[in-house]
């Protein structure tokens, strides 16, 4: 009989944390939040690059805890804006503003930019540590584009502005199974799923 592993995602975003689990379902997995663990560190995201900033988190987050941790980070790149957001999506008009908020500004932003141009992608990259350091690092990539208004009631973030042609549909209206088939997180989460079950293997 297989008993249940923890496993800390390094986030205090709940509907994050739902979208890991959703993504493996396969593997007997407790998926704990730092609010779970009363965390109260708060990693500064002091890194240039994605990958810089998920290890950052997957490291520190890991000694706190003494537990296998993951960490991303992700974000928006949008071309008619040389990259910006990028790794300050997250903090894109500054702490205050709401997810709803963060979009309008980037649609107020983009009011002038044609359609051809508007061309975007959400990048992650995930990292997975251990108390003993870092055990590996995976990232995926979703191209799109922003589209003129939001759209959708699923997911969370930018999803409602970020457009994908080949659906005819933004990301908050595609539905979650659908969504974590082209996601930028789910293709990342593919690719850190056989160091998963790896580290979970070694483990009785």
């Amino acid at each position: 009989m297989t008993s249940e592993k923890q496993l800390l995602v390094a986030t205090r975003n709940i509907g994050k944390v739902r979208e890991f689990a959703d993504l493996i379902q396969d593997l007997p997995i407790k998926w704990l939040s730092l609010d779970d663990l009363s965390i109260g560190l708060d990693v500064e995201e002091s890194g240039e690059t994605f990958q810089e900033n998920a290890i950052l988190k997957a490291l520190a987050y890991s000694k706190e805890s003494r537990m296998l941790t993951i960490a991303d980070d992700s974000g928006l790149e949008v071309d008619a804006l040389d990259g910006r957001p990028g790794v300050r999506t997250a903090r894109y008009g500054g702490l205050d503003l709401t997810p709803v908020q963060r979009y309008e500004l980037l649609l107020m932003e983009l009011n002038e930019v044609p359609w051809e141009e508007r061309s975007a992608r959400f990048r992650c990259v995930i990292a997975i540590a251990g108390p003993e350091g870092l055990k590996g690092i995976a990232s995926g990539i979703c191209e799109g584009f922003i589209g003129l208004r939001p759209k959708g009631s699923e997911g969370f973030g930018y999803d409602p502005v970020f457009y994908l042609p080949e659906y005819g549909l933004t990301m908050a209206q595609l539905q979650p199974s659908a969504k974590h088939q082209i996601s930028h997180r789910g293709k990342a989460m593919a690719g850190i799923l056989p160091k998963l079950r790896e580290e979970f293997n070694q483990e009785k």
